[in-house]
């Protein structure tokens, strides 16, 4: 997929840049596979802010995409390609022989009227779904389990790919986008080949309305607020807070650890994305 450039025509337009959308083959949803969502604003069951800089936005309907991908043995056929407001990647709405229809998330170079299918003995092909296990080292995946049944939690967004490294007993490492090396279960599933939309990391926002349209709310340094906002606020004239950055609540925030010492996963980690 390609970027569109525009005639400066404004100010605005000079820089800014928009995904061609000339993959995708359906402009409008399957109704039955779509619901509404309610926005929260970055606020949680209190009613307070927990992450700050979210609000407005364009209304978005919510696609169901199935990251489990356990249609086992029933082959797929991708109907449409398209575009979902939720998240980076395109989805792709797959037809079973059985008649159910289910939104996938597309891998890069799938068409419509290719074949999909998901089981343990299945093709090394892109777009199907294997446990590692039954994965050759060296492959490209995406959409990876990490726990066997919950469905796919990583790697997910446009032009993100993994790669099986070794496998050792009942694990396999795996080398994740961020360059972190982790054990992951053999019998967890993944799905072959990358995430497709691979120019979307080059799309240049080019206004500050547009990053809103976006529910992307501006960034305020702390040393412009006031003392009663932000630690760093305050002082006659400019300063620069006279003390190491924190957030709003005096939480470090340049180098300062807050990952959990006997976290779970840590023993998963062979090698840190740092």
């Amino acid at each position: 997929m390609g970027l569109k450039k525009f005639r400066p025509v404004t100010s605005t337009l000079r820089f800014k840049t928009v995904l061609a959308f000339d993959e995708l083959t359906e402009e409008k949803p399957y109704k039955p596979l779509t619901k509404g969502q309610k926005q929260y604003a970055g606020r949680g069951y209190k009613g307070q802010i927990s992450v700050r800089r979210k609000g407005g936005g364009h209304k978005r309907k919510y696609r169901i995409i199935d990251f489990k991908r356990d249609k086992y043995g029933i082959e797929g056929v991708i109907t449409s390609i398209e575009y979902d407001p939720n998240r980076s990647a395109n989805i792709s709405l797959v037809t079973y022989r059985d008649g159910e229809k289910r939104y996938i998330i597309t891998p890069d170079s799938i068409k419509v009227g290719d074949t999909v299918i998901s089981g343990e003995d299945v093709e090394i092909k892109v777009g199907n779904a294997l446990p590692l296990k039954k994965i050759p080292t060296g492959t490209n995946i995406y959409n990876i389990e990490l726990t066997r049944g919950k469905g796919g939690q990583l790697v997910r967004s446009a032009g993100a790919t993994a790669q099986i490294t070794a496998k050792e007993g009942d694990y396999c490492l795996v080398k994740l986008p961020s360059g972190e090396i982790r054990k992951i279960h053999k019998e967890c599933y993944a799905c072959i080949g990358e995430v497709g939309n691979k120019d979307h990391i080059n799309v240049t926002i080019g206004k500050a309305g547009r990053s809103r349209w976006l529910r992307k709310r501006p960034k305020v340094r702390g040393v412009a607020m006031n003392p009663i906002d932000h630690p760093l606020g305050g002082g006659e004239g400019k300063t620069s807070g006279g003390r190491h950055p924190v957030s709003p609540t005096g939480v470090p925030t340049k180098g300062y650890k807050t990952r959990k010492k006997r976290k779970y996963s840590n023993k998963m980690i062979i090698k840190r994305r740092k």
